[in-house]
């Protein structure tokens, strides 16, 4: 059969779909892939690591504002779906799956038109504008959480979790940790601000360290690459050996299995990762978002008892601090929103996917 997929913008949009590529291929060698995505998105790095045709439509998402740049932004979007009608005429897929970000506009919604069966995944719980819109002309939408489909209950839509690339996260808690050096018994937190980084848990972490120091705890923190050089240089006088700063963690999940709590930012990608291996949240949700999605997304982690939220104008040392000692040392804590995270996780979504577009069930 023959498979495109689309999503770009960021690293939790990219990877799932590379997952789902990835399955499909090993359900079936013959399958042929054709990745799509935007003409100047970090898709155009990633995918370099992988063995997959890549081709890029020139599109960008629209301000919130008229101006002559979204006029120009309309003419590039009009460009892009003819564009796209040549690629699929050529491509004759049987089988098109956007995983969000504002490339997947033109490509699954020139799909459906040409009557090609189209699904999209919607990792968060808000659903965003792009798939708002295509949400009523795919053939299928599949959910990463329950919260989706109650706040969108199409008849067409399945909750299948977030896919996550599984033979990258293939560890358990103790081989993780003997490879990483690790001890079995040290307390660990693991601290990611995404594929861009997070000024605010940057800030907070450069104060946080002087709590993990206290209290023997490893803390590890990925600061984002923008924000490596001058981090490195504030943190050169820190003494304190259980501290890593790194600028991007690319085995993530040999880090996350090895974790006792990870803080991080709320996109759904993330938390499904993170959920994958059970661990207590402290969810610090961008303001930037679209939509303010990664809100929604914290939000419902605090309200599944999964973990905690802490907004990015509330996050500073202190409450780091009071929140992972209600957590790290208090074992009830500790096992309650260990289980309730594992809960969040749905199984394999890359199967049910698989089953639900291949198999019909």
């Amino acid at each position: 059969m023959k498979l495109i997929v689309c999503g770009g913008g960021t690293g939790g949009h990219i990877y799932p779909a590379v997952a789902i590529a990835e399955y499909f291929k090993n359900q079936d060698s013959s399958t042929e892939i054709l990745y799509i995505g935007g003409k100047y998105g970090i898709e155009n790095k990633i995918l370099k690591n992988y063995d997959y045709r890549f081709e890029t439509i020139d599109i960008k998402g629209f301000q919130r504002k008229l101006s002559i740049e979204n006029i120009k932004r309309v003419f590039k979007t009009t460009s892009s779906m003819l564009k796209m009608r040549k690629i699929l005429s050529r491509e004759n897929p049987d089988l098109v799956i956007g995983t969000g970000g504002y490339v997947c506009g033109p490509v699954v919604y020139m799909a459906a038109l040409m009557k090609i069966k189209t699904a999209i995944l919607e990792q968060n719980v808000f659903m965003g504008v792009t798939n708002k819109i295509l949400s009523k002309k795919v053939d299928y939408i599949f959910y990463g959480f329950d919260e989706a489909l109650k706040r969108y209950p199409f008849d067409n839509a399945i909750v299948s979790g977030n896919p996550i690339r599984t033979l990258e996260f293939n560890y358990d808690k103790k081989t993780a940790r003997k490879e990483l050096n690790f001890s079995s018994d040290e307390k660990i937190i693991l601290s990611i601000g995404g594929s861009g980084g997070s000024q605010s848990l940057n800030d907070a972490i450069k104060l946080f360290v002087n709590y993990a120091e206290k209290n023997n705890i490893r803390l590890i923190h990925s600061c984002g690459e923008a924000y490596y050089d001058e981090l490195k240089e504030e943190f050169i006088y820190i003494n304190y050996d259980k501290f890593e700063l790194y600028p991007y963690i690319k085995n993530i999940g040999k880090y996350m299995q090895s974790a006792d709590i990870i803080i991080c930012s709320a996109g759904a990608s993330t938390l499904s990762e993170v959920s994958y291996f059970g661990k207590p949240i402290i969810a610090v949700p961008k303001a930037y978002t679209a939509e303010n999605h990664q809100e929604y997304n914290a939000k419902m982690i605090e309200d599944c008892g999964a973990g905690y939220c802490i907004k990015e104008d509330m996050l500073n040392a202190d409450i780091l601090e009071n929140r992972v000692q209600n957590i790290l040392f208090n074992q009830d804590v500790f096992k309650k929103m260990s289980d309730n995270s594992s809960k969040l996780y749905k199984g394999d979504a890359c199967k049910i996917i698989y089953d639900t577009l291949i198999k019909g069930r």
